[in-house]
This record gives C-alpha cells, sequence and structure tokens, in this order.
C-alpha cells in the first residue's frame, strides 16, 4: 500500500462500553496515518448489560438500529446503508447477531473481517452454536483475535495463522498509570476516613458485579480471609446485577465496604488503599486495572476466564491458585502475609502495563488491516 492510497474501514459494535472510548479515538488517528478513513458504527445494548452502567459514547460514531428477540439471545442490527465505499468491514464473531452472519455467507463484498475470542470460553466447543459459528468463520478475508489465546482456537475452524492478528486486546493504561502516579497521602487518608477502613491489609475488587464473576464465592473467601488476618479489610468497586448481594454482606461485616461504581482517579484511589485484587471468577480486560496501578490479581482456575487470562503469568504479575475455596484463600493469605513477595509481583505488573496499552492495540489493529487490504496477488 503506497503512502497516497486511501481506504475506508467501517468497524461494526453491537453496543459501545466506556472503556472502548480511548481505544477508538487511538485507532483513528494510527489508520489516518497510514491514509486509511476509519468509520465506527455502534448500537444499543441489551437490558441486562444496560445494568452494568458501563456504557460509552463515541461522539463521532455512527448510530445504529438495534433490536433484541428471545431476551437477548437474538440481535437484528441491519447496516447495508453504511457500506457504500468502504474496502473492509469489521465485524465481531458472535452468532446472536444475525446480520452478521448473512455478510459473511451471502455478500462477497466488501472484505470483512472478525473481531473476537474465536470461541465462547463459557461455552461448549462441540455445541452446534460453536461448531457453526467455526463454520462461518472460516470465510472471513481477516481474523482480529483478542490475544494468544485467542489464535487456536479460530485455527481449529481451518482458518490460516498469516490471516490472523492478535491485537493484545487493552484499556487505557497510560491514562491509568497517570492516576495511580498522582494519587495523594492526603487523599488516601481522606478516603480510608470517610468509608472506615481501618485494617491495614486491603483487598479490592474491581468490576461488574455478575454470576460469572462468582461473587458469593468471592465473598466466602474475604470471610475466610478475614478470620485468619485479624487485620484483613475488603473493598468493593463496581455496579451489577449481583450488587445488592455485596451490599448486603458489606452491611453485615463493618471491615467490608462497597463503594459502588466508581471510574477515572477515584477508582485509581480506592485502588491505592489496596495490596492484592480478589477476582476468583472471570477475568477479562480488569487485569489491565491490576498491571497499571500495581495491585496483583489473584484468580482461580475455574474455566471461565476472557483470552485477557493470556496476560497473567502466575508467581510473576498475579496469581492463579486451582479452583476450591481453600487453596483461594491459601493462595491470598499466604501472599498478603509476605511482603518481599507482594513487592515483586508489584513490579511484574508495571512491566506487563507498559505492554498492554491501547495504542499498541492500535498499531496491532492498523497492521493487520494494512495487511488485509493489501492487493491481493
Amino acid at each position: 500500500m503506497t503512502s497516497t492510497t486511501e481506504y475506508t474501514v467501517l468497524v461494526i459494535q453491537r453496543h459501545m462500553t466506556h472503556y472502548r472510548e480511548p481505544y477508538f479515538e487511538a485507532l483513528r488517528t494510527e489508520l489516518a496515518r497510514r491514509h486509511i478513513r476509519l468509520r465506527l458504527a455502534c448500537g444499543l445494548p441489551t437490558e441486562q448489560e444496560r445494568r452494568k452502567n458501563d456504557e460509552g459514547n463515541v461522539v463521532w460514531a455512527e448510530r445504529l438500529a438495534t433490536r433484541y428477540f428471545f431476551g437477548g439471545r437474538v440481535c437484528w442490527q441491519p447496516f447495508g446503508h453504511l457500506l457504500r465505499g468502504v474496502d473492509l468491514v469489521v465485524v465481531t464473531a458472535e452468532n446472536k447477531l444475525i446480520y452478521n452472519l448473512w455478510l459473511q455467507v451471502v455478500r462477497r463484498t466488501p472484505r470483512i473481517a472478525l473481531w473476537g475470542h474465536g470461541a465462547n470460553l463459557q461455552g461448549k466447543a462441540s455445541s452446534l452454536r460453536e461448531r457453526f459459528k467455526r463454520l462461518v468463520a472460516k470465510r472471513a478475508d481477516w481474523w482480529f483475535a483478542y490475544t494468544e489465546m485467542s489464535v487456536p482456537l479460530i485455527e481449529r475452524s481451518g482458518f490460516p495463522r498469516e490471516r490472523i492478528t492478535v491485537l493484545d486486546n487493552a484499556v487505557d493504561s497510560t491514562e491509568l498509570m497517570a492516576m495511580r502516579r498522582a494519587v495523594s497521602p492526603s487523599a488516601l487518608h481522606a478516603l480510608r476516613r470517610r468509608i472506615g477502613l481501618e485494617g491495614g491489609r486491603v483487598g479490592i475488587f474491581v468490576g461488574s458485579i455478575y454470576s460469572e464473576k462468582r461473587i458469593a464465592f468471592m465473598l466466602e473467601a474475604a470471610r475466610a480471609i478475614r478470620q485468619r488476618v485479624t487485620d484483613f479489610e475488603f473493598v468493593i468497586v463496581g455496579a451489577g446485577p449481583q450488587q445488592e448481594l455485596v451490599a448486603a454482606f458489606c452491611a453485615r461485616n463493618p471491615w467490608a465496604h462497597y463503594l459502588g461504581l466508581l471510574k477515572g482517579q477515584d477508582k485509581v484511589n480506592a485502588l491505592a488503599l489496596a495490596q492484592v485484587m480478589l477476582n476468583p471468577g472471570l477475568v477479562g480486560l480488569g487485569i489491565l486495572d491490576s498491571f497499571a496501578c500495581e495491585v496483583p490479581i489473584t484468580t482461580t482456575d475455574c474455566g471461565l476466564h476472557s483470552p485477557e487470562i493470556a496476560y497473567l503469568e502466575s508467581g510473576v504479575n498475579g496469581l492463579m491458585t486451582a479452583d476450591s475455596l481453600q487453596a483461594y484463600v491459601d493462595g491470598v493469605v499466604s501472599l498478603i502475609e509476605q511482603p518481599a513477595e507482594l513487592e515483586r509481583l508489584r513490579r511484574g505488573c508495571a512491566s506487563s502495563a507498559s505492554k498492554y496499552t491501547v495504542e499498541n492495540m492500535a498499531r496491532n489493529f492498523a497492521d493487520g488491516v494494512t495487511r488485509c487490504l493489501a492487493p491481493r496477488v
């Protein structure tokens, strides 16, 4: 592709989350450097997703009419009217998006790229849905894999490795790291007083509060940790369908503190209170909060994780234990009772934070776009 060539790429997002906003701004800038125009179109979330309170808004994005059926299991979100003049359209690989499936099966222009995990990591690989997804995925021109963990899942469908780009899925860690450096002792002291935090050793959960996070398991683990570490306190940040379970737990246990949904500097200030992050269930992009704020994450080998779990190097930048309450509690207690080990994992977090950034993700995406749009021989 020469420096004077101009192409247009259309990225379709079923709905926009707040943590994607910096990425699409970075991607727009990176593609413009390569004389490629980015158009972004997005629709609306399901009612269940809306309750997570994580919606975002990219002001220059185009809006899509969105309709859900069968309790959100099927989505009709047509965008054929946007395809004129587009050289590449990038859609997510979800069976519920029936317009995307039609595009992959029937329409052959413009070129089509898929973006996703490569499989439903919480589903069964042998299911009819997953087999259908693999069959249809082979018709794409390119694949954008979230992480290296996604590559073998995509290859399993018979898709060639040379047409797969690994994105290293990320959020705006650069801004998070700047916010961490901006945390002041006076702000932390004020926050501790406001929430009534008295213990010297603190764990934190940050994220959406729903069943795949194994909230009940996490609260039981926190109770067991407190029994063994008498000055342990637990801070919970987030919102979601199971937040009432969290609020009730904190009301009964004065050493547990529910702060609700926090963003930006407020979230980073809360993270600065803690030595460890607790998340025994699904780990996804939240691992980047751990890295950027240098609070090692602790999780279990539960089989629910998103591809970002590939970033976790247990014993280097975080901890993964066997999938049992006893093993998890033992692991967390051992960690918080060893300051030298915590410090070593904190250094591992800092190293990982410099690798997984939206800027790197945007460059990886733009590299894949450039390769996909290169003249075919």
